[in-house]
């Protein structure tokens, strides 16, 4: 069992003033049977009220609104969860020839899971990557996804800046880069296109053990925000999660916020804005042990934060704006 502590801080800055500022976020973890979330606080500046309900798949979303004018934008999620190791895949799951015969049960338990979804349309140019994921199987559900992550995390580069936040997976086979929310949608439409019901999970990776000192996600996943992967439902195991961006089924250092069929549905942060400013995007994420050296547990900001390289986006031409945070 481990009790860690997250800081994800996420900045808005406007080149003008900008008013009626209307967000959304998904950035408390959820509880399940591997993890718990035993303290959450969301803060803002300027100051505003949150409020908090679940949304379609049982997520935490706070949304909050800020009227007056400004010209920043802070949002401050703050949390203690306590995570432990999940199940091995190593039990043995259903064959793919069994999986045709659940086709139809499969579809009236995880419709959304295996519909296409806004950024995983049905793409005849994922059949190579079928073929060669059912070769490298073993003839089981587990081993196809275990092969699938596997190709992903081969045959596709990590390199920030190679999409954004609203890039298909059509665009990350043509460009054949992306990121680790681009390898999350790849991995996912690679299960549908099987059969396989697929989530995309929006969370933080913790430091590797023995690492010392507080460190933040770009240090690990290569990423200056949150992180992404997919879970697949494998009949015979259930729901086993991969990170394709590590090449490697998911641990105790995969933490938990939200999930949905793809990151339209669990943005980190998203929101609109009246105004004709452009905006520049700054994240930073830190994650380190929950108690501070006193033997306490305490929530709290940490003396500062590191400054992240910031992404600048231009003033639009309509009056009301969007932000939104993309997953690396």
């Amino acid at each position: 069992m481990k009790r860690v502590r997250l800081l994800h801080v996420t900045e808005f800055e406007y080149d003008g003033p900008v008013h009626e500022s209307y967000n959304e976020v998904h950035l408390q973890p959820i509880d399940d049977e591997l993890q718990n979330c035993v303290g959450f606080r969301l803060r803002t500046t300027p100051l505003s009220s949150p409020t908090a309900s679940r949304d379609y798949f049982g997520n935490w979303v706070h949304r909050f609104n800020v009227l007056a004018r400004h010209r920043l934008l802070r949002v401050e999620a703050e949390s203690v969860v306590m995570t432990q190791e999940p199940p091995s895949d190593a039990m043995e799951s259903d064959t793919l020839a069994a999986l045709d015969d659940q086709r139809t049960a499969l579809l009236d338990l995880h419709w959304d899971f295996l519909m296409p979804s806004r950024h995983i349309p049905p793409l005849a140019e994922l059949a190579p990557l079928v073929r060669a994921a059912e070769g490298g199987s073993g003839g089981t559900t587990a081993g196809y996804v275990r092969a699938a992550a596997a190709l992903v995390h081969d045959n596709f580069r990590y390199a920030p800046g190679a999409t954004h936040v609203h890039t298909s997976i059509g665009e990350v086979l043509t460009a054949g880069a992306g990121v680790c929310q681009d390898f999350a949608h790849l991995l996912i439409g690679l299960a549908r296109a099987r059969g396989l019901p697929g989530r995309y999970v929006s969370g933080y990776l913790m430091p590797q053990e023995g690492a010392r000192g507080p460190q933040k996600v770009e240090q690990i996943a290569g990423g200056r925000a949150s992180h992404a992967w997919a879970e697949v439902l494998t009949p015979g195991l259930g729901w086993i999660g991969f990170d394709p961006t590590l090449g490697a089924p998911t641990s105790s250092r995969h933490i938990r916020v939200a999930y949905g069929r793809d990151y339209a549905d669990v943005p980190p942060v998203r929101g609109v804005y009246r105004g004709q400013a452009g905006q520049r995007l700054s994240v930073n994420v830190l994650v380190r042990p929950a108690l501070d050296d006193d033997g306490c547990e305490h929530l709290r900001e940490p003396d500062a934060l590191p400054s992240p390289d910031a992404v600048a986006e231009p003033a639009g031409r309509h009056v009301q704006q969007q932000h939104q945070q993309q997953q690396q």
